[in-house]
């Protein structure tokens, strides 16, 4: 069988993609696709992949609207999410109410993650922030909601950072090495730690997904091949940043539902067991 498959390529996945992993009943045709997430409208919109990298928030907006996927416990990536937001002038979390921060989407998984943490641990009333954003979500139904506004065409977060036009901008990893840049949240690697402990969760990013059409057997199968895959990997990072196993992800997944239905992307607070 041979599957159209959209995957990054990540230690966890590099042993399937150079074929060191290899099943004899399933061949998988991989998109030339080096930046996963500029093809994820092309996975909820279109349907073009019978297996594919999805992120977390996408997934759940993607099923809240009945798009025939699910998802496999496998994840391709996490990592926490407090350093990607920056500023150029000290500001602290709860001093961006009432100022301009520049997000890729709102529905972009590491602003969701970081929405839910100025929340949840700064009171920052998401609310009274006025998020700018540069594209639509990737789940075409989707609105965003009042608060929000589009950049003009050719501006990019960073820029407008740069050029004053923001107040705080979420960036790309890597964020740029640029002496300008400031971390909005204070000692973001210990408020990490500090989350995780508080949380006993990781900040799932991508995970992988897999066509309704698809059978239990060969998703198993599949699940297997990426088991194998994560098997090989050369360097383990503790915590582990890419679990495998729904009982694995089940607090991860708890965490990540709750954010997500609490930001309003989804309609309904989803058991972990729904996802699967």
């Amino acid at each position: 069988m041979r599957l159209k498959t959209l995957l990054g390529d990540y230690p966890v996945s590099q042993a399937l993609k150079d074929g060191r992993v290899r099943s004899p009943a399933l061949e998988f045709d991989f998109a030339d696709v080096k930046v996963p997430h500029t093809a994820f409208k092309r996975v909820v919109r279109d349907l073009e992949f019978d297996v594919a990298e999805i992120s977390i928030v996408t997934f759940l907006m993607a099923k809240a609207y009945g798009k025939p996927l699910r998802l496999l416990p496998a994840v391709m990536f996490g990592r926490f999410q407090h350093p990607y937001l920056v500023s150029t002038s000290g500001i602290k979390p709860k001093q961006l109410e009432g100022k301009r921060v520049a997000i890729r989407s709102t529905s972009v998984t590491t602003v969701t993650w970081l929405r839910g943490i100025l929340a949840d641990d700064y009171g920052v009333d998401l609310r009274r922030v006025n998020w700018v954003t540069f594209e639509d979500a990737h789940v075409a139904e989707y609105r965003d909601p009042p608060g929000t506004e589009r950049a003009a065409a050719g501006k990019t977060p960073l820029g407008m950072l740069l050029e004053g036009e923001v107040d705080a901008a979420v960036l790309a990893d890597p964020v740029p090495k640029d002496e300008r840049l400031q971390s909005v949240i204070p000692d973001p690697a210990t408020a990490a730690a500090d989350w995780h402990r508080r949380k006993g969760a990781i900040q799932v990013n991508h995970l992988v997904a897999v066509k309704d059409s698809v059978d239990v057997g060969v998703a198993e199968e599949i699940f297997s091949l990426l088991s194998r895959s994560k098997e090989l990997m050369k360097e383990k990072s503790n915590p582990d940043t890419c679990p495998f196993g729904i009982e694995a992800n089940r607090r991860n997944l708890e965490v990540a539902i709750d954010h997500v239905y609490r930001q309003d992307l989804i309609a309904k607070r989803y058991a972990v067991e729904e996802l699967f």
